[in-house]
């Protein structure tokens, strides 16, 4: 799988912002109507893409906390390239955990020097400033792969 392009991180970026607005709503995807931090990831992919990735199976908010399980890297990781969170740029997607030696359940877009779109309950998607604390959680990053190119058949002549 080949890694984002900086002019397809560019879209990224673009792509994460038409979602701002979209109100929380726990396991959703739908632009407008309602996500969480995995549906704003997830319609994000898809919008770049072409496809979901995959459909999760349905879980809790501690999911992850109750599983014990680093459930949500596991899945980027089937669908995303990998990279130290150090070398994320705008259009990578960041992994938090909020508490030492409990997986990460969080996840947000970059787009730009410690500013990211992010999804989280009780507010809709939001483009917020990466503070030092959320700085500190960031457990993982990945960066979303170079879109296939469509290739069309030639017209019959």
């Amino acid at each position: 799988m080949e890694a984002a392009s900086a002019e397809t991180r560019t879209r990224v970026v673009a792509l994460a912002r038409t979602w701002l607005g979209t109100p929380y709503h726990h396991q959703a995807s739908l632009r407008g109507a309602g996500c969480d931090c995995l549906g704003l990831l997830r319609g994000v992919y898809a919008e770049l893409t072409g496809a979901e990735p995959e459909v999760p199976p349905p879980y809790s908010p501690s999911w992850a906390e109750d599983r014990g399980a680093e459930t949500l890297r596991d899945g980027a990781a089937r669908h995303l390239v990998p990279l130290a969170p150090d070398a994320a740029e705008p259009g990578d997607v960041l992994l938090f955990r909020w508490r030492d030696r409990l997986p990460a359940k969080h996840c947000g877009i970059l787009t730009g020097p410690c500013r990211m779109i992010h999804a989280y309950d009780g507010h809709a998607v939001v483009e917020t400033w990466l503070p030092p604390a959320w700085s500190r959680r960031i457990a993982y990053a990945f960066r979303f792969p170079e879109p296939s190119p469509v290739i069309l058949p030639e017209p019959p002549r």
